[in-house]
């Protein structure tokens, strides 16, 4: 019997595992472990990497979006524009805050549509968004709309470590940037972690200060709103280890997602499309009209997928329900899109059989077409 091919799996490397080895034993040799040599020096190195002033290490990605969002001066009762197919980590952070969400549909490349922000007679104080599956979203349209009605942008980066366009990279081009470093992430951390980048130094000195109960100096608070979410010393020291790396993991997803690419063409699914630096391959997400049947045939094959949304935000439980009207390319995307596997080190063989497995479920029901 064939093994499974999973959607995401680490590879092992001998070499970074000595290297993550020797970082931990660093760490419990200077004894430091709450803020230390490791964070203050992996920030520089992030911010360097990602093109702003400044990084502020924090304990998750979603921390980063509220910190962020307050220290950007975003407050109870606020309204901020975001997606709704992203996953509700936005809505969590707005929910910690007391904001409200103004869901924006989304286009053809599943992040936040530039004509729907601008349509969009909802007055918001700030815009969320979202590069989704590694793929940069139409940030500088977005920004450019943002500037006139006065809105702040807020980026999560989160599926997006080192996805660039005209040489900026994610995070850089709104007034802050939002990372998750959970494992699985490009840039993943070997547990939780998080970061907001930004070039606006008093953002960066209010979200250090909320990062840590709001202090000013220990035990003086000063910014409301603050709480425990401190980036680990020897999460920093994993992550400066693997920096270096990420250019040739993220190369090392992308040629997986060619790969797809170059297989599937013919057939009826939906693929991304990207254009030089502005994918990563986080997730290859495709959208299928019979996603549940070939999940399936998928799985009877031991082939691993996921549903990366299935829910959109504005159907959550939690919330009122909108009319299907409201989002249309939200709502059929999340009954649409499809995870395949996709993780650097990815055996070329196993592209090859879930491309296979694809191709002949769509000729069964006539979905290929001729080369």
């Amino acid at each position: 019997m064939m093994d499974r091919v999973p959607v995401f799996a680490f590879v092992r490397d001998a070499e970074l595992d000595q290297s993550l080895a020797a970082a931990a034993l660093r760490v419990t040799a200077r004894g430091q472990y709450v803020l230390g040599e490791e964070v203050a020096a992996f920030e520089r190195e992030f911010a360097d990497f990602c093109g702003t002033a400044q990084c502020v290490g924090v304990a998750n990605g979603t921390d980063a979006l509220e910190i962020a969002l307050r220290a950007a001066g975003i407050d109870r009762g606020d309204r901020v524009a975001t997606v709704a197919n992203a996953g509700y980590y936005t809505c969590a952070a707005l929910g910690a805050i007391g904001a409200e969400p103004v869901f924006i549909d989304v286009d053809e490349t599943l992040t936040m549509a530039p004509d729907a922000l601008q349509a969009a007679q909802a007055d918001a104080k700030a815009v969320v968004v979202t590069h989704l599956y590694g793929r940069l979203a139409a940030i500088e349209r977005i920004c450019a709309i943002a500037a006139r009605r006065r809105m702040l942008v807020i980026e999560d980066c989160a599926q997006a470590h080192g996805a660039a366009r005209s040489g900026k990279r994610a995070g850089s081009f709104g007034l802050a940037g939002c990372f998750s470093f959970y494992p699985t992430k490009n840039l993943g951390a070997l547990g939780d972690a998080g970061a907001i980048v930004t070039s606006n130094l008093e953002l960066a000195a209010r979200a250090t200060a909320l990062r840590q109960y709001g202090w000013n100096a220990k035990y003086d608070v000063e910014q409301a709103g603050g709480r425990n979410s401190r980036l680990d010393e020897l999460q920093a020291a994993f992550l400066r280890v693997k920096l270096p790396r990420l250019a040739s993991m993220n190369a090392a997803r992308v040629a997986v997602a060619r790969r797809y690419c170059e297989g599937l063409r013919d057939t009826d699914l939906v693929l991304p499309q990207w254009y030089g630096d502005e994918y990563v391959a986080h997730l290859f997400v495709v959208r299928a009209k019979d996603r549940d049947a070939l999940r399936a045939r998928l799985n009877d094959e031991r082939i691993d997928t996921a549903i990366h949304y299935p829910i959109p935000d504005h159907r959550q439980r939690v919330r009122t329900p909108c009319r299907t009207s409201d989002l249309p390319m939200t709502d059929a995307a999340c009954d649409q899109v499809l995870t395949l596997p996709c993780y650097p080190g990815m055996p070329a063989k196993s592209v090859d059989r879930v491309v296979n497995v694809v191709r002949r479920h769509h000729a069964a029901k006539g979905g290929v077409r001729a080369r």
